[in-house]
């Protein structure tokens, strides 16, 4: 058997950065399967255009592409039935679904406007001119500075948005229960993808969500807290 998984690099092949790639990353570490890491890079769209798709993650097992996070969760919990299950069940998965877009919309999107303008320090020349050129566009043509420059005022606004998040992290250790599952996977991808690209600080310390960040950070044997990132 064959996986292959191409990431999101920045001039560090060995910091991959997507918040999709770490939920991909954590889903495949859950599922003990281990997939050899291809860097991608922005403007490197001909790699995986033969494969249909012109982001990334892009799985490929024995050569076949499985394109999307979410498709891929629910490919490796249907190829692999054997392994740990990344729902445990079908209401699982049905609750992930909606996890999926809370994490696109909540936490990738509220993280975004944030840490936006830290991205073109971790790309090569050619990456970060397109990088701000395309998501400049998206803010109606702010530079990605201005854009972060609430960043201050705005956080307080983001932590508050996670008190649904925390309550529950208040009486079980993972949005997953006792043990996380993909839905834990989801989210974290988001605060992993901040503290590879940029040094602010996103959570109080004392925040539960600080404290189940940190229990994933260590978990597949530090998988995540190894890989670098900036200590916040």
């Amino acid at each position: 058997m064959s996986l292959k998984l191409y990431e999101l690099v920045g001039t560090d092949a060995s910091r991959p950065f997507s918040p999709y790639c770490w939920r991909t990353r954590m889903a495949l570490a859950h599922k003990g399967l281990a997939a050899e890491s291809l860097p991608w890079r922005f403007t490197e769209k001909s790699a995986i255009a033969p494969h249909g798709s012109e982001k990334v993650p892009v799985l490929l097992h024995d050569d076949k592409p499985v394109v999307d996070s979410w498709t891929i969760a629910n490919y490796l919990e249907d190829k692999f039935p054997d392994r740990p299950s990344l729902f445990g069940g079908e209401g699982g998965r049905a609750m992930a679904r909606m996890i999926n877009a809370f994490g696109d919309i909540a936490i990738v999107g509220g993280i975004f406007p944030l840490v936006v303008a830290d991205i073109p320090n971790n790309l090569a020349e050619v990456d970060a001119a397109y990088f701000r050129k395309s998501r400049e566009a998206r803010f109606g043509g702010k530079s990605l500075e201005e854009v972060m420059a609430s960043r201050d005022t705005g956080v307080v606004a983001f932590r508050k948005s996670l008190e649904v998040m925390r309550q529950t992290l208040k009486k079980q250790p993972y949005l997953g229960g006792n043990a996380p599952n993909y839905a834990d996977y989801i989210v974290f991808g988001g605060f992993q993808w901040a503290r590879v690209v940029s040094p602010f600080k996103l959570l109080e310390v004392d925040d539960p969500v600080h404290a189940w960040r940190e229990r994933l950070l260590d978990a597949f044997d530090g998988m995540a807290r190894t890989s670098p990132g900036y200590k916040v």
